[in-house]
């Protein structure tokens, strides 16, 4: 093919022209990116736009309000721990008040019945108190058989009568035997019940063991 040479005026035309789309690509890249930097605003500038505005109360008048110290302290783990250990501790001592009130009052004093039952059930307490062996059913036997139950029995007819000392009340009891033998707390008359029932029980521990151990005139 033949070959043909562009003339200076139309080659010097075309470069311009390629120089041109290059510089105008070029200042159109740079515009890009500037608006890219621009637009996109930094961290702590979207950060500061979201952020809701401080709300500061106010009083009345108008002025701020002052806040509240007490409300705005938190109470921390110490004091409560330690309103915690007063209040068990003031309830310790009510406790042992109330406690110390009720050991210095003294206790009501046990009520018996007026009739034998009762005055063997008072008996036996005192003899416990005061070590005295003796059951319930070993009293009652003996009082039935000495005196079926009468605490005013009078023997009038034995050797003890006929000395002038006749046996007498539950358990027929001479005199010179329950002044050997009376139990401290019970009454100095031989005929009052429980001072003749208790007398006559630590006679039969001295001489038998107990008042259980005797069954027949001792």
């Amino acid at each position: 093919m033949p070959s043909f040479t562009l003339p200076r005026a139309a080659r010097i035309a075309r470069i311009t022209r390629t120089h041109k789309v290059a510089v105008a690509a070029l200042a159109a890249a740079s515009a890009t990116t500037g608006l890219a930097v621009t637009a996109a605003p930094s961290h702590a500038a979207t950060t500061a736009a979201h952020a809701p505005a401080a709300v500061k109360p106010v009083s009345a008048d108008g002025m701020p309000a002052k806040a509240d110290s007490k409300a705005e302290r938190p109470v921390s783990a110490s004091v409560a721990d330690h309103i915690k250990v007063t209040a068990v501790a003031k309830q310790d001592r009510v406790a042992e008040q109330a406690a110390s009130r009720s050991a210095d009052r003294p206790a009501a004093p046990k009520k018996y019945a007026d009739d034998l039952d009762g005055w063997i059930r008072q008996s036996l307490d005192i003899m416990q108190s005061k070590g005295i062996p003796g059951s319930y059913e070993g009293l009652h036997r003996n009082i039935m058989r000495e005196s079926s139950g009468n605490p005013e029995a009078v023997n009038d007819w034995d050797v003890n009568a006929q000395n002038g000392i006749p046996s007498k009340g539950l358990l027929q009891v001479i005199q010179p035997t329950f002044d050997t033998y009376h139990v401290s707390g019970t009454a100095h008359n031989l005929t009052d019940p429980v001072a003749n029932i208790t007398a006559a029980a630590n006679y039969a521990a001295h001489r038998y063991g107990s008042i259980d151990n005797v069954n027949s005139a001792y």
